[in-house]
């Protein structure tokens, strides 16, 4: 199972029970009905429309609930056998566990896994599986079945009786109940020769065939495809395409990779298997099994500076919670590490304190130069006032080849700014800007210098770094500034902790503005000349700026 899955709940009896299968998968997100579940991670408002969305997606889905809504609720997105995810029904109590579609996509094995962790037996009802204790059409990592269709035939042709015998090396089938015999008609071949499967025989290709280049060309997959077939090698059997690692940077490498499914490694000096074919500058490699395969090379490492968002979980992007379930470490300010949870416990933490930005930016460099996936955790939006800037800074005084070829991305989120606005309304709905109050990386006289040209634009002003105990004083002294250019009876707004259990939104004026009623937390908002508000029906003001200016 690559993806990770999704727990579905109704309602809130269930959550208990999806926090142990969540404690297995700690990867997952428990999907919760609003309105009915508090908790949950992923908040939805139909379940049919998340539960069909979820699986065209490809996501696993563990539904705790009657098997009976999650088949009438998919039905409309059923797919051909062999597509689709796994999808399992938990009793809420976690009293039963039902595989109900995947079984080629090891749905029996997640059930297996849920069933133990819930100290239950899984209703498993896959006949081959209950007669010999293993799927033979799903065999593990580092292996691929020829032809599903001539697989179904095989298990059948076993379950009606007929023997088999191996061939090959299978290790994964060594505690299988299977009807073994030295003179049976059907085999399971295990081997990386292109040819078509038998109908007596089960045809499963070892991801055992290294692709290496010396130099990225265009076209490469397609010299690849090639060169296994001027080698008679199955291309289900290819298991990485690999280069020198300077050419780590090259585009036309991930592209053929993505082409051919398979990983992209780099090389530079590792032994390496003998070459077994070669042909128009491809040379073909077979590693002695697929774990030797999989641990020649090193994958290209990838630095991802992200942003959390203000802090509620519905507020995270879908690439940046892919790229915190991909990781193997995150650095970052120890707060907003644990505000990227649930994290697995192979994730590597390097917390470190608030100032230290760029120590932690080069240590990111270093982990992923080494090859390793690597996330810096920011919250907010990792461009606005966070780390995407002091790592880019890193890389643009570093010298090392090994740095600059590391895949680099910044992921956006949510910032404080734009969080506080729309729990407000639209105070940022004009022209606007962004001040950080705090003098540690610009001098002062630069930010009251910057404060006073905004407040003459008449722009609507957002203060990040208000106010800390060493800087008691700089919040009122920008008032000040700001005050000799607007009215007392301009809109103000302090978001403190938006987005957090401790959320607290209030609308005033300037003249009412005190430093004291602000702190570290809060986001400050000192509308335009224009900024506006009325009552909303709950309680509470409408803020906002209009678009139009006169």
């Amino acid at each position: 199972m690559n993806a990770s899955p999704a727990i579905v709940i109704l309602g809130a009896s269930a959550l208990a029970t999806a926090r142990r299968v969540q404690a297995l998968y700690p990867r997952a997100r428990i999907h919760g009905l609003q309105g009915r579940v508090e908790g949950a991670d992923e908040p939805y408002q139909d379940f049919g429309d998340t539960l069909r969305a979820l699986y065209r997606a490809g996501t696993p889905i563990i539904a705790l609930c009657a098997a009976g809504i999650v088949i009438r609720s998919l039905a409309p997105a059923l797919q051909e056998k062999g597509a689709e995810p796994p999808v399992l029904a938990v009793a809420e109590d976690g009293s039963a566990v039902v595989p109900l579609l995947g079984g080629l996509a090891g749905v029996n094995r997640l059930a297996r896994e849920i069933a133990t962790a819930l100290e239950v037996a899984p209703a498993i009802t896959t006949s081959g599986e209950l007669r010999f204790g293993a799927c033979l059409l799903e065999p593990p990592q580092g292996y691929a079945l020829a032809d599903i269709e001539q697989g179904k035939r095989f298990v059948a042709d076993l379950l009606g009786g007929e023997s088999l015998r191996i061939e090959g090396d299978a290790p994964w089938l060594a505690a299988a109940r299977l009807p073994l015999a030295e003179d049976a008609r059907r085999r399971v071949r295990v081997t990386c020769e292109a040819r078509p499967a038998q109908r007596d025989e089960l045809l499963i290709h070892p991801r055992q065939v290294l692709a290496e280049v010396q130099a990225p060309v265009d076209d490469l997959a397609a010299l690849v495809h090639k060169a296994l077939a001027h080698a008679h090698l199955a291309p289900a059997a290819l298991a990485a395409l690999l280069a020198p690692r300077r050419h780590m940077a090259d585009a036309r490498l991930a592209e053929a990779a993505r082409a051919l499914g398979v990983p992209l490694r780099f090389v530079a000096g590792e032994p390496l298997p003998p070459v077994h074919g070669a042909h128009e500058g491809i040379h073909l490699r077979l590693a002695e099994s697929p774990a030797q395969a999989a641990a020649i090379g090193r994958p290209r490492g990838r630095l991802s500076v992200i942003g959390l968002g203000p802090g509620a979980a519905e507020h995270m992007t879908p690439a940046v919670r892919r790229a915190l379930d991909e990781a193997q470490d995150l650095l970052g300010y120890e707060t907003y590490v644990k505000m990227a949870e649930p994290l697995r416990a192979d994730q590597v933490r390097h917390c470190s304190d608030n100032r230290e930005e760029m120590q932690r930016a080069r240590h990111a460099f270093e982990l992923a130069a080494g090859g390793r996936r690597v996330v810096v955790v920011s919250s907010g939006d990792p461009g606005v006032f966070a780390m995407a800037a002091a790592v880019i800074e890193a890389l643009h005084e570093s010298a090392d080849a090994e740095w600059h070829n590391v895949e680099l991305e910044v992921l956006p989120g949510v910032s404080a700014a734009l969080a506080a606005a729309a729990r407000a309304g639209a105070p940022l709905g004009h022209d606007f800007c962004l001040i950080s109050l705090s003098d540690n990386l610009k001098p002062w006289e630069v930010i009251e210098k910057r404060l006073d040209h905004a407040g003459a634009a008449d722009l609507a002003m957002a203060f990040y770094n208000p106010i800390s105990r060493a800087r008691p004083w700089q919040l009122g002294r920008a008032l000040e500034i700001v005050r000799q250019h607007r009215a007392a009876e301009t809109l103000v707004v302090l978001g403190r902790d938006i987005g957090r259990p401790a959320e607290a939104l209030r609308s005033l004026t300037l003249g009412e503005l005190q430093p004291e009623m602000v702190d570290m937390r809060t986001l400050v908002i000192i509308g335009s000349s224009l900024t506006r508000r009325f009552p909303r029906a709950g309680g509470g003001d409408w803020v906002y700026t209009p678009r139009w200016y006169r």
